[in-house]
């Protein structure tokens, strides 16, 4: 498959474009709003064609498919004009600003008879499959889980993760991926209350708490945050035992990393060797378009990790539970 990359965003030259380049797949082309900025990544990264503007990269450059990594606020608009072009699209997370867009985004290109995925590489990685397997077939009786992403994101006021315009936010930065842990372990919530804070004045979320409830009566607890040194974590507790992880949302391609659970008394510490999960995740991508079939992360995932976000928003907005049902 050739990848066309909209924007030279960090995550694209430091994460995305190497992990394709480590497949069976290549980037044929990058697109920047400045011509010179594109040539420039692309000579860095041995990318053949570069672009100054995304129409024209959309439209003539010799790629299948579309990298999507720009701000929030602009993945459904850039995702459909690729869809326009024909090109199937890895977006990143989160899929769009809300759950209407989610579902826009996914109407358009079925309509355009285009694959559209969201980039959640954590969810290829060989220890989420793991964590899912042994909470699904060992834990019994799942009472709580609880996960947080936080990072110190210090300098630049104009980051656009502060920018309420471009769908900004910890929750939708970082609690996006603590949303689809908890929901990957314990299913969909019926309820969900939060509470925020901006303690940037930027107009957006720097930090936020959430609870979610289930309707077996167990609870989740997810927080996302700005404010506080980086921690990458989950934990799910259940009658017979529990799991628990770090630095399970971004772990390295040359990274070691281990997944501790006690299950029925037998405590057990499993270590996975370095694997790149965005890597897998191109993988998989290329393969659920090769085949037809549906990719993993398909329409009702992302549309129902949307839904949750914007139930968590909402609560903070009105200081009382919402309702998911």
């Amino acid at each position: 498959m050739r990848f066309g990359i909209l924007s030279t965003a960090g995550i694209a030259r430091t994460a995305l474009i190497p992990a394709i380049e480590r497949s069976e797949h290549e980037v044929t082309a990058i697109a920047s709003r400045n011509v010179d900025r594109a040539e420039t990544v692309a000579a860095e990264l041995g990318i053949p064609n570069a672009y100054g503007n995304y129409d024209t990269m959309l439209a003539d450059a010799p790629i299948d498919a579309v990298y999507n990594p720009l701000p929030n606020a602009l993945h459904a608009e850039w995702t459909m004009r690729a869809a326009d072009a024909g090109h199937d699209v890895l977006c990143e997370k989160p899929i769009g600003v809300d759950t209407q867009q989610a579902r826009e985004m996914h109407d358009y290109c079925e309509a355009q008879d285009v694959t559209l995925m969201e980039a959640f590489m954590y969810r290829f990685h060989p220890r989420t499959e793991r964590a899912a397997e042994i909470v699904s077939e060992d834990l019994a009786n799942v009472r709580s889980g609880s996960a947080t992403f936080t990072f110190s994101l210090r300098g630049n006021p104009d980051d656009i993760r502060l920018d309420p315009d471009l769908a900004g936010g910890s929750l939708m930065d970082l609690g996006c991926y603590t949303v689809s842990a908890m929901r990957l372990f314990l299913g969909e919530p019926e309820r969900a209350y939060a509470t925020s804070a901006d303690t940037r004045n930027a107009g957006v979320d720097s930090q936020l708490t959430g609870i979610l409830e289930f309707d077996s009566g167990a609870t989740a607890r997810i927080h996302s945050g700005f404010d506080t040194p980086f921690v990458e974590s989950y934990r799910v507790e259940a009658e017979n035992g529990w799991l628990e992880a770090e630095n399970v949302f971004g772990a390295d391609h040359d990274q070691t990393v281990s997944l501790e659970y006690s299950v029925d008394g037998r405590h057990a510490v499993e270590e996975f060797d370095p694997v790149d999960p965005y890597q897998r995740e191109v993988a998989h991508f290329a393969d659920a378009v090769d085949s037809g079939s549906g990719p993993r992360i398909d329409r009702e995932e992302s549309i129902r990790n949307m839904a949750v976000i914007d139930a968590l928003y909402e609560s903070a907005d009105r200081g009382e539970p919402v309702s998911l049902s």
